[in-house]
């Protein structure tokens, strides 16, 4: 028995924020491309792009019918822009082998492009109320908490992690249990700053019960940014997003002051295929 079903089920009932991915009816494409873009990015940057893509792409066969470069400049400045260039091959591969209809088998699932165990386990939950454990990083925060006592979970998954969730997945609508978790981990119990007089299975959590240990763990990467060639990656396209042509390396040198930086992070962007060269000249993939 799931003693911590009932509290977080009720709690979610009337804390649940209202997003478009979580309506009745949404399309199981939309939830996949809802996890696409939700992954390491905030629910508050997600929303107007996800909007604007399905609003210009509402089915996979609309993403896969234009160029790999489009979905690029579609994504704009969500960060990891390789996830639009795996979400359009996953969109040609649901259009080629599925007859444009998402899957509901989580092998199949597995087996789209940039599509990984928690994705395909969140989509065929989601969108077709399949039975799977969703280990996102804040179901795995929750149940490290409440049931193992630990603050934070270790980098990678585990398979005690993996035995425990799956233990915990109810019988009776396992997307709801799957969704209120996540939901508790977002707005309640936070990597940072959790608030623990307002969760819903305080009085179940071992973590707390035992005085809220701090984490003894490998040290945990922190967020830098500024000055990164993940930002230098950044910049490089947004100019390439901004121009509809392609552009010159001069064009690009103004976008970066740090000349060798600069070239390993336009090298390693045509090596991702999110730029191509032509005659000297950059642009997005075709």
């Amino acid at each position: 028995m799931n003693a911590l079903l009932e509290p977080v089920l009720n709690w979610y009932a009337v804390a649940a924020r209202d997003l478009p991915w979580r309506r009745p009816g949404t399309s199981a494409w939309a939830v996949l491309v809802s996890e696409f873009m939700l992954q390491q990015t905030p629910v508050a940057r997600v929303l107007p792009v996800y909007e604007a893509w399905l609003e210009r792409w509402p089915t996979p066969a609309d993403l896969a019918a234009e160029p790999a470069g489009e979905a690029v400049r579609a994504w704009g400045r969500l960060g990891y822009p390789r996830r639009a260039l795996r979400l359009h091959a996953c969109a040609v591969a649901i259009t080629e082998q599925h007859g444009g209809r998402v899957p509901d088998d989580h092998a199949e699932l597995l087996a789209l492009p940039g599509v990984g165990d928690y994705t395909a386990a969140a989509v065929a939950s989601f969108a077709y109320g399949r039975s799977h454990a969703v280990l996102d990083t804040n179901v795995r925060r929750v149940l490290g908490r409440a049931v193992s006592g630990t603050e934070f979970p270790p980098a990678s998954v585990t398979r005690a992690e993996k035995e425990l969730a799956a233990a915990l997945v109810p019988d009776d609508h396992p997307e709801l249990w799957a969704v209120a978790v996540m939901e508790l981990g977002a707005l309640v119990c936070t990597a940072s700053g959790p608030r623990c007089d307002a969760c819903p299975i305080r009085e179940q959590c071992a973590w707390r019960a035992a005085g809220r240990p701090p984490y003894d763990g490998p040290p945990r990467r922190g967020q830098t940014y500024d000055g990164t060639d993940r930002q230098c990656r950044g910049r490089l396209l947004a100019v390439l997003r901004d121009n509809q042509r392609s552009v010159s390396r001069e064009r690009l040198d103004d976008a970066w002051p740090d000349a060798v930086q600069r070239e390993r992070c336009l090298t390693s962007l045509v090596a991702d295929g999110l730029v191509v060269r032509r005659a000297g000249r950059f642009a997005l993939p075709d």
